[in-house]
């Protein structure tokens, strides 16, 4: 099963670390893999959520080969890790 679902303008994927759903379009790069996708540059997604009682709710990426590289700068639990995408 693809990790990253195709639209017509653009690409999803489920964010384990936020929770949401994040979107890459035209501005991105993207390898053609829907299993083992690579975009760039990173993707930062400032929510309208709370995350650790913190003013900026923040999620900042860079997706390689299939896994998620969690910035330093997020404000959930797996900043600073790696992850697999999963499955959408």
């Amino acid at each position: 099963m693809p990790k990253i679902r195709e639209t017509v303008d653009g690409w999803l994927f489920e964010c384990p670390g936020c929770g949401n759903i994040h979107k890459f379009d035209e501005r991105w790069t993207f390898n053609n893999d829907l299993d083992k996708p690579t975009f760039r540059p990173s993707l930062l997604v400032n929510g309208n959520m709370q995350y650790h009682n913190s003013a900026t709710p923040r999620c900042h990426s860079f997706v390689t080969n299939g896994k998620i590289k969690f910035l330093g700068d997020c404000t959930h639990e797996l900043a600073g890790q790696t992850v697999e995408l999963e499955e959408i």
